[in-house]
């Protein structure tokens, strides 16, 4: 009999997550949020994460979006202080209503200062995820798609930029290097299109 490669506990926490984001959508899309949540966690064990991170990438918005402080204990009681610590990290906000935009980027980048070292991989695998999805849609879309963020999309290329930035004075390695190769690939995307527009070639 083949041995397990991971506990039940990832099906616990799949199916927490599936309960707790089934009304959530991705931003501007009719794409089930999971969607999401189930990449990032695939990016965490392709980029040698253990269980208890990929137990966290799939809950990594359950605070933020679902819940705020009691659904951080609910992750604790459930998967442990080691999961509900790296969930912690990685959540922008437990407000309601959330901060302005900004505001909570800028906290963000300064939280990667002194965020714990375990919870590097799923807040990068998350960013790297965003930033492909955000490459896609603008390469259909075009500017259209910053009508999904609450900033705009000078704010939006800044932000990641400076992410990247934040998690090279914490750690290296591919994961980074592939987020840094992907913010660079939108970043470029971004400027071919304002050239071709100013010089009307664009449609």
């Amino acid at each position: 009999m083949k041995k397990p490669q991971y506990s039940g506990d990832v099906a616990a926490a799949l199916a927490m997550a599936a309960t707790l984001h089934r009304c959530q959508l991705r931003k501007g899309t009719s794409t089930p949020y999971l969607a999401h949540l189930l990449g990032v966690t695939a990016l965490v064990w392709e980029y040698a994460g253990d269980e208890e991170q990929a137990i966290a990438a799939l809950l990594h918005d359950a605070v933020e979006d679902q819940g705020g402080a009691p659904t951080l204990e609910r992750i604790r009681l459930g998967f442990g202080d080691r999961v509900a610590g790296i969930v912690d990290a990685c959540t922008d906000t437990d407000e309601e209503p959330k901060p302005p935009w900004l505001e909570r980027k800028k906290r963000y980048l300064a939280h990667v200062s002194d965020v714990r070292e375990d919870a590097l991989i799923v807040s990068m695998a998350d960013k790297l995820y965003n930033v492909r999805a955000i490459l896609a849609d603008y390469r259909t879309l075009g500017d259209g798609v910053w009508d999904r963020f609450n900033a705009g999309k000078t704010d939006v290329l800044w932000y990641y930029r400076a992410l990247v930035n934040a998690f090279r004075t914490r750690t290296s390695g591919v994961l980074l290097d592939h987020l840094d190769g992907a913010v660079t690939e939108l970043e470029d995307a971004v400027g071919e299109m304002r050239r071709s527009t100013a010089d009307g070639s664009g449609s």
